[in-house]
């Protein structure tokens, strides 16, 4: 029998999840140390994500695959983060990229600097500092002249 939790979301209304869905990341995000436990929810229609706090649930954020978007994108983890993971290679984790929601949508921003690195085993992550990568890349873009898809 699982044990299933109930949790009011920002955009979702009340869900139930189980414990084993939440990313745990033992350092929170930046800006919110505090803020440990989030769940990675899909949005209707596409690619994005929502990152939604298990403490706090008016705490949410837009989340996107950075290799849809960007299919060169290249971060590389220093030794000491692989071994924080228990990983030996970059590729044995995945990685999400925050969306800043702007209107209108072609003018939200897509953070490469700073993505979220997911043990997809253990459910532990971190976010990290690559530094060849700015933090505002316009959505606009990656759209390539199509109508961007809204964060």
């Amino acid at each position: 029998m699982t044990d299933m939790k109930k949790l009011q979301t920002k955009y979702f209304g009340e869900i139930e999840y189980e414990a084993g869905d939440v990313l745990h990341f033992p350092e929170g995000l930046f800006g919110f140390e505090e803020e440990q436990g989030f769940l990675l929810l899909p949005f209707e229609g596409g690619g994005m994500l929502c990152l939604q706090s298990v403490k706090t649930p008016a705490l949410a954020f837009v989340a996107l695959d950075p290799f849809a978007l960007k299919p060169d994108y290249a971060p590389e983890l220093e030794r000491a983060e692989l071994k924080a993971f228990g990983v030996e290679e970059t590729g044995d984790l995945g990685f999400y990229v925050l969306c800043a929601v702007k209107n209108p949508v072609s003018a939200s921003t897509v953070n490469l600097k700073c993505p979220l690195v997911v043990h997809p085993e253990t459910r532990e992550a971190r976010q990290v500092i690559m530094e060849r990568y700015e933090m505002r890349h316009p959505l606009a873009e990656f759209s390539r002249g199509e109508e961007a898809a809204p964060c």
